[in-house]
């Protein structure tokens, strides 16, 4: 017998939409999952046409632009915590007291002490949780760690991050919530690079140690007007200081003993999430890009010198590509790997058993940002 388990979301922006799309698909994928996800509520405080959207797309019945209203609702039992970042604590320590499972995006709260505070209400509800790092779902990324694990490139020894964009490259994007400190906290670390540290932790294994550097290109940004996302352009309006950083540049030290470096920037011309990684070892490497996601770079099995690079492509029997296509080379999408969360934290709730990224990662993950804010303030090496 299927768990019916009914979802309510908050902010319903482009992830809400997101996650709404994630759960409406989920069973195609998943039919033996034990589950029956169905969508209920949207909360949106938006003065555009997201919650018409959810009624007439989505067959939600309920909306409301108060997100009390629907974690109050008896009938809840999954929240979906995908607004601004200035909202996270509130609704998903609320949810989570009330006795809803939590699926909510990174970084959690703007801070280390909101993150933690989310993770704490969690823990004392006994609800199930996932949080949206969703790059590790990627079926390749699965390989690259389970070859790492059994030792295929032998010793690590360096590993290289990247997390570039270019959504705040131009000097005219609106300066919305995301450049304000007390709204989104920081800027490119906690919004990409906190992406880039649980790949490297995930493929590689802990960070126990970071110098980073912060940078900010643009120090002034046109004030938003309205309902804005950080693709939109500002008006002609009064230029605003910005708040966090662009940029940030970091060395790792893990504790297996490799060397680490990782790069995330918001304002990179010519740089559309290029996000990625590559691991080098004693004896072989391998290279990841969201952008080639179907593919893993390896280099194996030779000798140490004039080895070569060959391109493997994800096949049904790597990670969760399975459940998606049934041959090799036929690539999945960004919103394929929102799916897998989703099952991950579907099959979370019928086990009792957490399955996927969970708050306890986000919290491992929002050390090492605090790390990096401090590192970058103190201008020294910060152990974690």
């Amino acid at each position: 017998m299927s768990l019916n388990v009914n979802i309510g979301i908050v902010g319903f922006g482009w992830m809400g939409q997101v996650h709404a799309k994630a759960l409406t698909r989920v069973l195609q994928h998943y039919r033996d999952l034990g589950a029956t996800p169905r969508l209920v509520g949207v909360a949106d405080p938006a003065d555009d046409d997201r919650l018409d959207y959810a009624r007439k797309i989505f067959g939600i019945s309920w909306t409301t632009p108060d997100w009390t209203d629907l974690v109050s609702r008896d009938d809840i039992d999954l929240v979906c915590v995908a607004g601004p970042n200035f909202t996270h604590r509130d609704v998903a320590v609320t949810a989570a007291k009330a006795g809803k499972h939590i699926w909510i995006e990174k970084p959690a709260g703007r801070n280390l002490a909101e993150t933690q505070e989310i993770a704490d209400a969690i823990a004392a509800a006994g609800v199930a949780s996932a949080v949206g790092f969703n790059y590790r779902n990627a079926p390749a990324v699965e390989v690259a760690r389970d070859l790492v694990a059994a030792g295929r490139i032998g010793e690590v020894r360096h590993v290289r991050v990247q997390m570039l964009g270019d959504y705040c490259a131009h000097p005219d994007s609106a300066l919305t919530w995301r450049f304000v400190r007390d709204q989104a906290g920081s800027g490119v670390i906690g919004d990409l690079a906190s992406h880039g540290l649980d790949l490297a932790q995930y493929v590689v294994g802990p960070i126990t140690a970071l110098l980073a550097e912060t940078s900010t290109f643009i120090t002034r940004r046109p004030q938003a007007i309205g309902a804005s996302s950080h693709f939109s352009r500002g008006a002609d309006g009064p230029l605003l200081p910005v708040e966090n950083e662009d940029h940030v540049l970091t060395m790792l030290r893990f504790a297996s003993g490799a060397k680490g470096f990782l790069e995330a920037s918001r304002a990179s011309v010519g740089e559309q999430n290029s996000y990625g990684f590559e691991v080098h070892g004693s004896t072989g490497s391998l290279a990841w890009d969201f952008r080639r996601m179907g593919e893993l770079q390896v280099c194996l099995g030779q000798d140490y010198q004039g080895a070569s690079w060959t391109t493997h492509r994800v096949g049904p029997g790597d990670g969760e590509a399975g459940a998606f296509q049934p041959d090799t080379a036929i690539p999945l999408s960004f919103d394929d790997l929102k799916v897998i969360e989703a099952q991950r934290l579907l099959t979370s709730i019928v086990t009792r058993t957490p399955d996927g990224a969970t708050i306890a990662d986000m919290v491992l993950a929002a050390r090492l940002v605090d790390a990096m804010l401090r590192s970058d303030a103190e201008k020294r090496w910060i152990s974690v």
